[in-house]
C-alpha cells in the first residue's frame, strides 16, 4: 500500500520507517530540506535505538523515501498520516496550526479518494474539524476521510513500542474507513480496538494522563515517606504484587518530562475547563510534577548557604535515558536556578550535550565522562538514569568531590552503601 506521512519527528519517522519495515511503500514529508538530504544519506536526525538501521535497510530495498514535495508525496496515497507535532500554548492548549497546514496541503494536492489519519495527539473533536478543512479546500472531486490513530510510543524504546504494541487504537466514522486502517496493520499482527474518531481521542489522553497521575501520586506519597520515616521502594514493592496496580510507573523521582505527558496533562486540563468541567485529579497531577521537579535544589539550598562560587556536577541532562529529548527535563528547571547564584556548573550526559548545547552554549562546561563532572565538586545533582551515570560507584563521589555531597533524583545509589562510602547522600522517598 502507498503511504505518506506528514512529519518526520519522533511520531512521523517512527511511524513511516516502522510502515516501512512491514511491507508498505513509505513517503516520509518534512519542510526541512536539509533534514531530508540527511535522512537519504542514511543519518537519523534523532536519537532512537534500532531506528538509523531500519531506515538504511528500508530506504536501501527501495520502500522508504523522504521529500519536501508534500504535493508529489499526497496525490497518489492510500492514506495519509499526520504526524507532526501539536505543542503546548501558553494557557495549556494544544497548538492544531501545523496539523492545519499539513490538512490543507493534502486538500490542495490528492488526485483520488484517500483516507487521511492523524497520529498526533490532539484535543478530542480535532479529526472532525480536519474532516471539515480539507473538504473546504478539496481542488479535486475526490473523497477524502479522516480517521484517528494515536500512537503510544515511548522515547527511547519508540520503534519496540510500535513493531509491538500492546494494542493499536484506531477511530473511525464509516466501515470502509475502518476496513483500510485494518489492513494497513494487518501485517503488525497485533490487537486493534476500534472505536469511533472523539473515543480514540480520548484514549489517548486518558491513557498518558493516567500514567502521569500514577508518577505524581508516587512522588507525593514519597515526599510523606521521608517525613515519617518509611522506604519509597519498599512501599512500591508492596504495592507492586497487586495486580489492580501493576509493578510499572511506581518509581520515585523528579518527576515526569517529555513531550508527551507534561503537554497531554496540560492539554486536557484545559479541554475539560473549556468545557465547564474540572479535572481535579489531573490538575493535581500537574501541580504535584511542578513541585517534584525542583525538590533536590530546594533542599540542597537548605544545606547549603549558597551556590555561589562552588562547583556543582550535573549528570545527566536529558529527560530520561535513551533519548537526546530535553523537553521538560528536570535540568532545565534547575540549571537556571543554579545560574542564578552563579554556579560553577560542570554537565555531563552521553547524547544530549549537543542539544542542552542550544539553550546554554558558554554558560556551563561540558564534560565528557561522569567522573570529570565530579572531579573537586562541592555538590552534585543526578538528573537522569544513564547507564553510565549508574555504573558509578560510591567511592567514585567520596574520592573525586571536594565535599563528598549528592542528591539524586533517581535514586539510582543504595542509601547505606553511600553513606558507608562517606557520602552524604539525598535522594527521594528513603
Amino acid at each position: 500500500m502507498q503511504i505518506a506521512v506528514a512529519g518526520t519527528g519522533y511520531v512521523g519517522l517512527v511511524a513511516g520507517v516502522c510502515f516501512a519495515e512491514v511491507g508498505h511503500n513509505v513517503m516520509c514529508v518534512d519542510v526541512d530540506e536539509k533534514k531530508v538530504e540527511l535522512m537519504k544519506s542514511g543519518v537519523c536526525p534523532i536519537y532512537e535505538q534500532d531506528l538509523e538501521e531500519l531506515m538504511q535497510k528500508n530506504y536501501k530495498e527501495g520502500r522508504l523515501d523522504y521529500t519536501t514535495d508534500y504535493a508529489k508525496a499526497y496525490k497518489n496515497a492510500d492514506a495519509i498520516f499526520i504526524g507532526v507535532g501539536t505543542p503546548e500554548k501558553p494557557d495549556g492548549s494544544a497548538n492544531l496550526s501545523y496539523i492545519a497546514t499539513v490538512a490543507r496541503q493534502i486538500a490542495e494536492s490528492v488526485e483520488h479518494d484517500c483516507l487521511v489519519v492523524v497520529k498526533s495527539t490532539v484535543p478530542v473533536g480535532t479529526n472532525d474539524k480536519v474532516e471539515q478543512f480539507i473538504h473546504d479546500f478539496l481542488d479535486k472531486d475526490v473523497k477524502v476521510e479522516v480517521a484517528s490513530n494515536p500512537e503510544f510510543l515511548a522515547q527511547g524504546t519508540a520503534v519496540h513500542d510500535t513493531l509491538h504494541a500492546a494494542r493499536i487504537i484506531i477511530g473511525t466514522e464509516s466501515k470502509e474507513a475502518e476496513e483500510l486502517l485494518m489492513k494497513i496493520y494487518e501485517p503488525f499482527h497485533l490487537p486493534i480496538v476500534s472505536v469511533n474518531r472523539r473515543s480514540a481521542e480520548m484514549i489517548k489522553y486518558a491513557s498518558n494522563d493516567f500514567l502521569a497521575l500514577k508518577i505524581s501520586y508516587m512522588n507525593d506519597i514519597a515526599n510523606l515517606c521521608e517525613l515519617v520515616g518509611a522506604n519509597i521502594e519498599d512501599v512500591a514493592k508492596g504495592m507492586s504484587y497487586d495486580a489492580r496496580i501493576g509493578a510499572k510507573f511506581l518509581n520515585a523521582g523528579i518527576g515526569y518530562g517529555g513531550s508527551c505527558f507534561p503537554k497531554d496533562t496540560k492539554a486536557l486540563n484545559y479541554l475539560a475547563e473549556q468545557n465547564g468541567y474540572h479535572l481535579r485529579t489531573v490538575k493535581a497531577a500537574i501541580d504535584v510534577n511542578k513541585e517534584q521537579k525542583t525538590m533536590l535544589f530546594k533542599k540542597a539550598s537548605q544545606r547549603l548557604i549558597t551556590f555561589t562560587g562552588l562547583k556543582v556536577a550535573v549528570l545527566g541532562l536529558t529527560f530520561k535515558s535513551g533519548t537526546d529529548d530535553l523537553r521538560e527535563a528536570p535540568s532545565l528547571e534547575n540549571i537556571p536556578l543554579l545560574l542564578e547564584q552563579k554556579a560553577d556548573i560542570y554537565a555531563y550526559d552521553p547524547v544530549g550535550e549537543e542539544n542542552f548545547k542550544k539553550k546554554y552554549p558558554t554558560e556551563i562546561t561540558y564534560v565528557s565522562t561522569p567522573e570529570e563532572a565530579l572531579k573537586g565538586a562541592n555538590v552534585c545533582f543526578v538528573f537522569t538514569e544513564w547507564g553510565e551515570i549508574r555504573q558509578l560507584a560510591p567511592a567514585d563521589f567520596k574520592n573525586n568531590m571536594r565535599t563528598a555531597l549528592v542528591y539524586d533524583g533517581r535514586n539510582i545509589f543504595d542509601p547505606k552503601e553511600m553513606q558507608e562510602a562517606g557520602v552524604e547522600y539525598h535522594s527521594i522517598g528513603r
